[in-house]
């Protein structure tokens, strides 16, 4: 079992709140007592916790079950229809947003063309989404925890772009969080889609768990990023912009980036690189099924693209154990299922660890949530996260 301390400091009580509901969502359904041993929590803490989890609808109880001695124990689990919150993704001319529930279910989904994807006209579109979903589905809007957002790029505290995203140009510097919570009257949430799809990897996917891992991000339509849980913290940067991984040069004086660089990691391994191989021009505007069925045609363009992108990716892979010692890297994205998956069958061998003697029961590298859905779960996994994750950092606080 997964277990994480707690502390029963009256000023960390929001910490302990979101302790219990950690304990219980990495864990399954707990009684009071199992919660109380797994957090070091006393048993009135937890009591009053989860009464108080109780009456806001988040912690549901199953039947007593009798033991053969004392009295019966009630687990408690995460009720899925407890909290809600809403996703949104904006691309080259589509808007989208689905509104899930706790456990990560897709209640609603609304697609929205948009001619031209800059804020003037996005930002209509995104805040009748959050609306139109709201009336799509029926639930208490009391429950509703919040908006996130996925978009490519780099982002400044407060959801402010620090960089325009290559394909979508004129959100140079702008409060996308700001405006969006203006329009929409809800909290809002804004990341960059590898940090995004990373938290939803955590709440929901094969990360779950997991304290330590790196999620490497492949975008459908762009580069490659990265998303970091360390000690089970999530890692951002000083910056907020840890993660470029796709920036990392592989190849020394190799192939000229966008960046200005040469030898980058995208520039071997990205899916854009990849269609290029195989000679597909307009990837993101082709459905699921019409792209794998190019892929599976992809004959020698993609086994000239899994050729070169091998090696470097064993070696981003090399890095990132040997620098942050995760438990397992997870691969990803919005990238086609299918070449994530012919990508991934070429890793092994990988280069060898640093302890190869050293018993896992992990494996070092795992495939995660893949296709267009992706970072969009991400963003409604965003309020989520930012509702139940434990907070350390009240920890840190002076008393008094």
């Amino acid at each position: 079992m997964k277990a994480i301390s707690g502390t029963n400091l009256e000023q960390a009580k929001s910490h302990n709140r979101r302790v219990v509901i950690e304990a219980i969502r990495t864990n399954g359904p707990l009684s009071r007592a199992a919660i109380a041993r797994m957090t070091a929590l006393t048993a009135q803490t937890v009591s009053n916790i989860v009464e108080e989890l109780q009456r806001s609808h988040l912690l549901v109880p199953a039947k007593a079950q009798k033991l053969a001695r004392g009295q019966p124990i009630i687990p408690y689990s995460i009720n899925p229809h407890g909290a809600y919150s809403i996703g949104l993704e904006l691309g080259r001319q589509r808007a989208s947003g689905v509104l899930t529930d706790l456990s990560g279910a897709v209640c609603a989904r609304i697609e929205r063309h948009v001619e031209h994807p800059d804020p003037e006209q996005a930002m209509p579109v995104l805040g009748a989404i959050v609306e139109d979903l709201q009336q799509a589905f029926s639930f208490d809007r009391n429950r509703l925890l919040g908006v996130g957002m996925a978009l490519p790029g780099r982002y400044a505290e407060g959801g402010v772009t620090s960089l325009s995203p290559q394909n979508l140009p004129g959100w140079q510097d702008f409060p996308v969080g700001y405006e969006l919570e203006r329009r929409v009257k809800v909290p809002v949430l804004v990341e960059n889609d590898a940090t995004a799809a990373a938290i939803g990897e955590r709440l929901h996917g094969v990360a779950r768990g997991f304290s330590s891992f790196v999620y490497l991000f492949l975008a459908g339509g762009g580069g490659i990023g990265a998303g970091m849980f360390l000690d089970g913290h999530l890692y951002k940067g000083s910056r907020h912009n840890a993660g470029e991984i796709g920036h990392i040069i592989v190849e020394p004086h190799g192939r000229l980036c966008s960046c200005g660089k040469r030898g980058c990691l995208d520039r071997y391994v990205s899916p854009t690189v990849a269609y290029e191989f195989m000679g597909i021009a307009n990837a993101e505007e082709l459905l699921p099924d019409e792209l794998d069925a190019l892929i599976a045609k992809g004959g020698e363009g993609l086994d000239a693209w899994l050729d070169q992108a091998v090696q470097p990716l064993r070696q981003t892979i090399d890095f990132l154990e040997l620098a942050f010692d995760p438990q397992t890297i997870v691969l990803g994205g919005s990238i086609s299922t299918s070449l994530m998956q012919r990508l991934a069958e070429r890793l092994e061998p990988l280069h060898i660890p640093i302890d190869p003697n050293q018993k896992r029961t992990v494996p070092r590298v795992m495939i995660g949530m893949t296709g267009k859905d992706t970072a969009i779960l991400g963003a409604a996994a965003l309020p989520i996260f930012s509702e139940t994750n434990p907070r350390f950092d009240v920890l840190q606080k002076p008393l008094g």
